[in-house]
């Protein structure tokens, strides 16, 4: 364990969570979870928008959730006690260490594991995706740190948004995604749809296809990355519609960014912690974030609201 990691006792909800501190750390472990992710991918029902795809939130770590068949098994990560725990229906479990790993060993155990319960599944291209580097799982030996410490911080602010999140997605009753973790982008996020179709250009990728071939508007948190190396709450609306970037958005210390040709609203995670009701912050931001998005794009806001997570308005409180 690093001399910098942070104690594992009780934190702040909120605790500080610094890219420096953890960045060779959280390369080798969104590492790890693309590798569970692509198993995710290939022995999953494929769902609309690829929910499907990514993690969700348990009391000890993240899960795949059942996939499969012959037989049907779940693929966990134990941020607790930090292994890597495979469960098949037949009652029969795998599990090993996260500690001291390279990719390429975690690569290794992992089929090793999938082969002992029986799983046979098929990673389609088993290398990064839309990584800086784009070395194989299986000979990646240079990425291979891992402090527990800062794995179960990361785990604890996953939860704390999850919740967050879950309060939020709960305020609309139109479609919305699970809040649910990307092992692409590593971030966690709930999406609201509207109903209005979008017609790509034919050159746009499959996965962008599927992902925004309804109207959006998302919300998430992101632990930093290389482009923007701080981590951060976020929303965008897609398409973007005109004037967005001008719209106000709360708290104060929030503002937009522009990032791939769009505009990302970002409330810095040190300014909402610097705030003196951080969660309260957060909520503001989002739901100012989704009104600047839905009257711009012309979603019917009345009509899609669910105030306390109620939809008749007879058993409003």
């Amino acid at each position: 364990m690093s001399s910098n990691a942070p104690a594992n006792g009780p934190t702040e909800r909120f605790p500080p969570m610094p890219l420096e501190a953890w960045a060779d750390t959280k390369a080798t472990l969104h590492r790890f979870a693309q590798i569970v992710g692509k198993i995710r991918l290939a022995a999953s029902v494929r769902r609309n928008h690829w929910w499907n795809v990514p993690f969700h939130l348990t009391g000890r770590g993240i899960t795949t959730r059942p996939m499969g068949r012959d037989p049907l098994f779940t693929i966990d990560f134990d941020f607790v006690d930090h292994r890597l725990v495979a469960h098949s229906i037949t009652g029969d479990t795998v599990s090993f260490s996260l500690v001291g790993q390279s990719v390429a060993t975690f690569y290794q155990q992992i089929r090793r594991a999938l082969d002992t319960l029986g799983v046979d599944v098929t990673i389609d291209k088993p290398e990064p995706f839309d990584l800086a580097d784009s070395i194989p799982f299986a000979e990646d030996t240079r990425h291979a740190a891992y402090d527990p410490a800062w794995v179960t911080r990361y785990w604890r602010v996953l939860s704390e948004v999850a919740l967050l999140l879950e309060e939020f997605a709960a305020r609309f009753s139109g479609k919305t995604s699970p809040v649910h973790h990307f092992w692409h982008t590593f971030d966690i996020a709930v999406t609201r749809f509207s109903d209005r179709h979008v017609d790509h250009p034919p050159e746009v990728d499959p996965v962008t296809r599927e992902a925004y071939s309804r109207e959006v508007i998302s919300f998430g948190f992101w632990f930093g990355d290389e482009n923007f190396a701080e981590p951060a709450f976020y929303s965008y609306t897609a398409p973007e519609p005109e004037r967005l970037a001008q719209a106000q958005v709360q708290p104060e210390a929030a503002g937009w960014v522009a990032r791939n040709g769009s505009h990302l609203a970002v409330l810095r995670y040190a300014d909402a912690r610097a705030h003196p009701d951080p969660q309260a912050a957060v909520l503001d931001f989002f739901e100012s974030a989704y009104q600047a998005g839905a009257q711009l794009a012309g979603w019917d806001i009345a009509r899609l609201a669910c105030p306390g997570g109620v939809t008749d308005p007879a058993t409003r409180g």
